[in-house]
C-alpha cells in the first residue's frame, strides 16, 4: 500500500494531498494568490496530522513539476526535495498539464456527448499566449508542451478532427477567440493536487524517480526579471 504526498504550486492554487493506492485521504488547498510561501509547510503538517502520518512512512513525494508560475513552481520544488532529502523518500515529478486533464470530470463529456475527443489544457501566459499541449481521452501525450500564441485558427489541426475539451486559467481569453464547432471550454475547472494521484502512483510502481539533487522544474521561458523606475528608498526623488 503506497503513501504518497502530492504537491501542486504551479499557479496562483496551493494544493497538498496525501493518496493511498490512488485514493485521497486528506487534502488542504488556497487559491489566495501569492500565498504559497505561508501556506504550504502549514497544509503539509495539517494532512499528516489528520491523516496520522508522519513523514517517514511516506512512501514518496510527488511535485507538480510545471509549467507554470517561476515562484510557485521554485517554492514547490525546494519543499518537495527537502522532505526528499530528510526522509530519505523517492522524489515523483508530474506534468501540471497532464495532472490538469484527470481534473475534467466524465459527467462534462457525457453532458456534451463527447465520445471521441482531445483534451487541451492551458495555463495562462503572457498578452495571447498560453502553455498548452494536447492529449487524448486516455490522457497520453499527443502534442507535446508549448507555448502558443493564440490565433483564429490555432488548434485547427486537431478540431477539425474531432472536439477539443479547453480547459485552465489560459481557456477563458482562448474562448474569445476560438469560433470553431468543435470547440468546448469546461469553464469550472480549479488546479488540485488531487489530479497528480494517478500519474504519481503509475510512476511509483513504474520507479520513475527523479535524481533529487539535480532535479529542476519545468519553466519553458527563462524567467524574465525587470528593474524598477521608481526609487523605492527616496519616493520624492533622489537625494
Amino acid at each position: 500500500m503506497s503513501k504518497i504526498l502530492c504537491l501542486e504550486t504551479a499557479t496562483d492554487v496551493c494544493s497538498v494531498c496525501i493518496s493511498e493506492n490512488g485514493s485521497v485521504i486528506s487534502a488542504r488547498e488556497s487559491g489566495n494568490e501569492r500565498s504559497h510561501a505561508l501556506q504550504l509547510a502549514v497544509f503539509i503538517d495539517e494532512i499528516l496530522k489528520e491523516s496520522g502520518i508522519e513523514i517517514k512512512n511516506l512512501d514518496a513525494v510527488a511535485i507538480s513539476r510545471g509549467p507554470g508560475s517561476y515562484t510557485g513552481l521554485r517554492i514547490g520544488v525546494s519543499t518537495a526535495k527537502g522532505l526528499c532529502y530528510g526522509s530519505g523518500k523517492p522524489l515523483i515529478s508530474i506534468s501540471t498539464l497532464q495532472s490538469m486533464c484527470y481534473g475534467v470530470p466524465e459527467s462534462y463529456m457525457k453532458e456534451n456527448k463527447l465520445e471521441n475527443f482531445y483534451f487541451a489544457p492551458m495555463l495562462d501566459a503572457r498578452r495571447m499566449e498560453v502553455y498548452s499541449a494536447v492529449y487524448s481521452k486516455d490522457k497520453t501525450v499527443v502534442e507535446d508542451i508549448s507555448a502558443v500564441i493564440i490565433e483564429d485558427d490555432s488548434f485547427n489541426k486537431y478540431l477539425d478532427e474531432k472536439p477539443v475539451v479547453f480547459f485552465g486559467d489560459g481557456a477563458e481569453k482562448t474562448k474569445e477567440i476560438l469560433n470553431h464547432p468543435n470547440a468546448f471550454f469546461f469553464d469550472d475547472f480549479k488546479h488540485s493536487s488531487q489530479f497528480m494521484n494517478v500519474l504519481a502512483h503509475q510512476k511509483f510502481e513504474e520507479e520513475k524517480f527523479e535524481d533529487v539533487a539535480y532535479f529542476e522544474p519545468f519553466y519553458l521561458k527563462d524567467f524574465i526579471t525587470t528593474t524598477s523606475t521608481k526609487n523605492i528608498l527616496f519616493p520624492g526623488g533622489k537625494k
